[in-house]
């Protein structure tokens, strides 16, 4: 679920860096007491996501306008459809309809992109995880709507496990080494917190071996060839439990996903799903009246 009382500081800095001191064409143009009824219209296929967040967005500057939903967050979406049917004052929905428009393409981009992953091992037992590479301030949205899709989030923040990487190694140990790894992993797992998940980043077969049976959670080999990803699973397999699990990580694209995902690794990531979707196509269709 979307917590949307949480954003409403974020959306009235939005609409205010959009309106500035003022919106002069609406303030010139439209009485103040008009009102107006517009639908908010799919132009591309996708999977809608942010949508609670319109009606709030508009109500920065009219606190009685009202959004008649048509569609729901995590739906499948197409060309003309009608996704909401909004009422304000015309001039609060012109001055906010940019900002709402924008959030909401946004991440139903995201939510668009990420759906197209997930079909794309769609039969394999596989998990498609997001990462950190989202936008600054726009972290917990953008991981919202990698869920919409039917993603997963890997860690929210730094907070919520451990994930070892090189610079971790080569800043602590001066090395990338196998006993530095083993080392780094037993120490993270005395320390953090039951529940939270210890991951650790490999980029070679002997680097996996080091740390498979050290305690962590979850391997991630990054920049394996489909050769190497078999060849981890299988000696992965291979040991005797408890198992980490098998995420492949690094430029896995949409055209890859599906040969990745049949290694037989338990899970991928792929930081596009936020850093690199598209918006989605989206439009606010003002209805004719007679004011």
């Amino acid at each position: 679920m979307l917590d949307v009382a949480a954003f409403a500081p974020f959306l009235a800095r939005a609409v205010a860096e959009d309106v500035g001191a003022g919106d002069v064409t609406a303030t010139t143009l439209v009485p103040a007491d008009v009102r107006t009824v517009a639908d908010l219209v799919a132009k591309a296929d996708g999977v809608l996501a942010g949508l609670p967040l319109f009606l709030p967005t508009v109500r920065v500057l009219d606190p009685d306008a009202q959004v008649e939903p048509r569609a729901a967050d995590g739906d499948r979406v197409v060309p003309g459809q009608v996704l909401a049917t909004v009422r304000a004052r015309a001039r609060a929905l012109l001055s906010t309809e940019r900002t709402a428009l924008n959030v909401l393409r946004r991440l139903s981009g995201i939510a668009t992109l990420t759906a197209r992953f997930v079909a794309a091992v769609a039969g394999l037992p596989v998990g498609v995880y997001d990462t950190r590479k989202t936008t600054p301030l726009w972290r917990d949205l953008e991981k919202y709507a990698v869920r919409c899709g039917g993603g997963r989030n890997h860690r929210l923040r730094l907070d919520d496990g451990a994930m070892l990487k090189e610079n971790h190694l080569l800043a602590a140990y001066g090395t990338t080494g196998p006993a530095a790894i083993r080392d780094a992993v037993a120490r993270l797992r005395a320390a953090v917190p039951a529940g939270l998940p210890v991951c650790v980043e490999v980029e070679d077969q002997a680097e996996l071996e080091a740390v498979a049976g050290a305690g962590a959670d979850v391997v991630m080999l990054d920049g394996f060839s489909l050769e190497a990803l078999r060849r981890a699973v299988g000696w992965v397999r291979a040991q005797p439990p408890p198992r980490p699990a098998l995420e492949a990580t690094g430029t896995i694209t949409l055209a890859s996903v599906r040969a990745v995902a049949e290694t037989g690794v338990d899970r991928v990531s792929v930081g596009a799903l936020t850093h690199s979707a598209p918006a989605l196509d989206l439009s606010l269709r003002h209805r004719p009246h007679d004011g």
